[in-house]
């Protein structure tokens, strides 16, 4: 019972770590759109990570002490209050730290590490305090237990889950491959972005709304004559990159030319209304695509399949969240509950994005933890 609570008290104040550490992502201003390019974990984060851990940390022995707290006697260990300050000692080894954060997260970054290393002694010694007060038959506590009993089955049911799914064979990872080689095409395509609108057109503050919208309806007119007239010369054989150059200089653009060429363009990487390009054949160039952004056309330069290997771990991916996906469906379509109106009032609407995951469900508020500087 002592370690279910621990265990459950420990996964809340992880939670409270991952959100007072998470970093927010910046988010681009508009700007036109450039090519698309594959999306990546980014690799500073594990080097930035490694590069936190000490270099004598692998030289550290499975039974060396990692944290040594002082003040807390041993579990069964007696000792007279007035000396229980000076010689109380409980020692965590690194096996046995290593053990409790590969349980809570496989792989813990380093710096939640040393967060949960900060307030793992506080909490046993908190948790034995709290035994010394007979808090562990006290009605809230056997409560809030009972609950808690059932959410960590319902975290440990979603972790095998999740581990269920990550067993694709092999068999199902061909014959996906086999069956949808057209999303595993890779090409060098070449392409020339025309923006919609000139942003040389600056109407005045007594413009009215008609006169705006035939200002829009005129610089946008004017744009398509002039994505027109590149792709012309585009089919003519004129580079691609001084059309680039000459599309933002015609719409007044200040920002960098784009470059022109992606040599590692996939299919799911284009808006879906520019994915026909990948139909091109090597040297086609495609029609003029008017997009909510502006006109674009491609050059098709070369085309190829990936083979097997190289987006083995991209299809596992796929068909791993599918499965869990599937296993999820099925749980949540599971059961369903009439609640009392009497008691609980009409059901209230949630504004979209705003619906309680499971995640959500009620559980002890952590005290806050700040990140380290």
């Amino acid at each position: 019972m002592r370690n279910l609570r621990l265990a459950f008290v420990l996964v809340i104040t992880l939670a409270g770590i991952r959100k007072a550490t998470a970093q927010a992502a910046p988010v681009p201003p508009n700007a036109p759109p450039a090519q698309t390019q594959p999306m990546r974990p980014p690799a500073q984060s594990a080097e930035h990570d490694q590069a936190a851990i000490p270099v004598t940390a692998s030289k550290v022995s499975p039974a060396a002490p990692v944290i040594t707290i002082h003040g807390l006697c041993p579990a069964g260990q007696t000792v007279p209050a007035k000396d229980a300050d000076a010689s109380c000692k409980t020692v965590i080894t690194r096996a046995e730290f290593e053990k409790l954060s590969d349980s809570l997260q496989p792989n813990m970054p380093q710096q939640l590490r040393q967060q949960l290393a900060n307030q793992y002694p506080q909490i046993l010694f908190m948790a034995q305090e709290a035994r010394k007060r007979g808090l562990e038959n006290d009605p809230h506590y056997l409560a809030v237990l009972k609950f808690t009993k059932m959410e960590l089955l319902r975290m440990e049911l979603q972790r095998s889950m999740e581990e269920q799914a990550g067993k694709v064979p092999e068999s199902e990872l061909q014959d996906y491959y086999k069956n949808n080689k057209a999303d595993f095409e890779q090409a060098a395509i070449s392409r020339v972005f025309i923006p919609k609108s000139q942003q040389t057109n600056t109407p005045n503050n007594g413009t009215t709304p008609q006169e705006m919208q035939k200002l829009r309806e005129d610089s946008t007119a004017a744009m398509a004559k002039v994505a027109d007239d590149l792709h012309a010369r585009a089919a003519a054989g004129e580079d691609f990159d001084k059309l680039q150059k000459e599309a933002y200089e015609a719409a007044g653009v200040k920002a960098p030319v784009p470059p022109t060429l992606n040599s590692k363009a996939r299919r799911a990487m284009l808006p879906a209304s520019q994915s026909s390009v990948f139909d091109l054949k090597p040297g086609e160039l495609s029609p003029v695509i008017n997009d909510s952004q502006g006109f674009v056309f491609y050059r098709m330069q070369s085309k190829t399949n990936l083979p097997l290997p190289e987006v083995r771990e991209e299809i596992k991916t796929m068909l791993r969240d599918a499965r869990l996906q599937a296993v999820r469906s099925k749980m949540d379509n599971a059961v369903s509950a009439d609640l009392n109106k009497d008691y609980f009032g009409e059901p209230q609407k949630a504004p979209a994005g705003s619906g309680i995951r499971p995640s959500d469900r009620p559980r002890p508020t952590p005290p806050a933890v700040q990140p380290q500087q």
